[in-house]
């Protein structure tokens, strides 16, 4: 499988493009204006408690106070024992807030998601700073595996590794799924540098004020290198000589051996443009995802949910109708995990397949969907298909989704999606002319509105206006404008 990353820079703007077989897999993009928040550690104090959520909210410096679980709050350990002589993590239920933070309190905290909607951002006082091959949880002495690392004496030979590594160190440790094969060398130089990136944090902890980041998670093109370059890599391909540098000094301090995959293009046309990412791009904000089959998805995000509709479309097939249906929803299936991984859709969402009567028809939809989200970096949990053909799944999220990060709901219809008819538009401008006339004394009345709803008065409903006039024994004038959406009107008196 041949798999290329793609950086584009401008001066205001960062995008990483995943392509697999020359398809787009996933996109990102950091904004200089609205640089996610996710892994920074700030100093922060407790603006408010609230113990009917078990709950603060927290001052960090940013637009809205963001929000802090007693869950997430780390607890002191437990008292030293003669089984445990350092002591031990406290177990059990979590105590109430109001025992574990007061008011005022000043508070290290890190970001785990960002700022999504009304909603403020989401902390955990629980810290971990990743590198490549590792994970570093310093209020912790755990020592974990990535469960993605299937093979047992893989497990344990990286857990011989790092255990004399890290020694007597009183902190915690998570191998990630990059390290899976890696030398004890590549596992040592991250040992050593997680030790002092933390050092350096607890130095910004003792300085900083609150509202100050004292860790700051690296930018988007050396992020995505970090999670994402691995042997499968072919090439990851910059357009910025000043980037290109900046990755080239990364990938070479952190993974050497990948080092003559970089390279910096310097083609005329845009690098997206050469891949056809652009294109995608804008596929990705539509609603609808033709199959190649001539079935379609329908992908509609809401507040409180994803769905996805699964429609035969033009498909015929070729046998009978559960054949239809049956190879419609396997094409679904991998089409949909490939449009929650570019559209980057979070929460719980609901995938509607066509209903099919055979049960391994199911078992083998189902086994297509999950097949497709095995290269997903999110955490994506699939549920048994449910007696009306429904998939419940749920994916982490952690950022906004790629059509809330470009795009914003529609001035014309509040982001509803549909428009008022001209019809109904006019019928509020008849109740409006009634309603001020009642309140306001005036010879004359003058409406302003779309040229379709002026278009429509001045030809159907003149009839109705000239009741109208008689009812409220005033002069009624119309005049369009061309700025006004269908739903806009003003009714002004003369």
């Amino acid at each position: 499988m041949s798999e290329e990353i793609l950086i584009n820079v401008t001066p205001r703007e960062t995008r990483v493009a995943v392509v697999e077989n020359g398809m787009l897999q996933e996109v990102h993009v950091e904004r200089a204006s609205k640089r996610g928040y996710v892994g920074n550690v700030y100093k922060g104090r407790v603006q408010r408690v609230m113990p009917g959520m078990q709950a603060v909210f927290v001052e960090i410096g940013l637009e809205r106070a963001a929000f802090l679980h007693a869950s997430d709050i780390v607890r002191a350990p437990l008292p030293p024992t003669a089984e445990h002589p350092e002591g031990s993590a406290p177990s059990g239920p979590v105590p109430s807030i109001s025992e574990l933070v007061h008011e005022g309190q000043e508070i290290v905290v890190q970001v785990v998601k960002d700022p999504i909607g009304s909603k403020g951002a989401r902390l955990s006082s629980h810290l971990s700073i990743p590198s490549r091959y590792l994970v570093l949880l310093p209020h912790s002495r755990t020592l974990g595996v990535s469960v993605r690392i299937e093979e047992e004496t893989e497990r344990q030979r990286l857990k011989d590794i790092i255990t004399p590594l890290i020694g007597e160190n009183p902190l915690g440790y998570i191998v990630r799924t990059n390290a899976e094969g890696q030398s004890e060398e590549s596992l040592a130089f991250d040992v050593t540098y997680l030790g002092k990136v933390w050092r350096v944090v607890q130095e910004n902890i003792v300085k900083a004020k609150v509202g100050e980041r004292v860790y700051e998670e690296l930018s988007l093109p050396l992020r995505s290198l970090r999670d994402s370059l691995n042997d499968g890599i072919e090439k990851v391909r910059v357009d910025s000589r000043e980037t290109y540098e900046k990755v080239v000094k990364f990938v070479h301090k952190f993974m050497p051996v990948l080092s003559d995959r970089i390279e910096h293009y310097a083609g005329e046309r845009p690098i997206f443009d050469l891949y056809g990412v652009e294109d995608e791009i804008q596929r990705a904000l539509r609603k609808e995802v033709p199959l190649k089959s001539g079935g379609y998805l329908i992908v509609d995000q809401t507040e409180a949910m994803t769905t996805i509709d699964v429609n035969t479309g033009g498909y015929l097939g070729s046998r009978n109708l559960e054949e239809t249906v049956y190879r419609t929803n396997l094409e679904a299936a991998q089409s949909a995990a490939r449009q929650l991984r570019l559209r980057n859709l979070g929460g719980i969402i609901i995938i509607d397949f066509i209903d099919m009567i055979d049960d391994e028809h199911k078992r083998q939809v189902l086994r297509m969907l999950e097949k497709g989200l095995v290269k997903d970096h999110a955490k994506t949990t699939v549920y048994p298909m449910s007696a009306l053909g429904l998939v419940e799944m749920t994916r982490k999220r952690t950022t906004e989704s790629l059509e809330r990060q470009l795009c914003e709901p529609c001035p014309a219809c509040s982001g509803r999606g549909t428009l008022k008819t001209a019809e109904t538009v006019i019928y509020e401008i008849f109740r409006e002319i009634t309603r001020a006339v009642r309140q306001f004394n005036a010879q004359k009345l003058l409406v302003m509105a779309s040229p379709k709803v002026v278009g429509r008065i001045l030809e159907e409903e003149s009839t109705a206006v000239a009741e109208l006039e008689e009812f409220i024994a005033k002069s009624i004038r119309f005049q369009a404008e061309e700025h006004y959406s269908q739903e806009q009107f003003d009714v002004v008196l003369l």
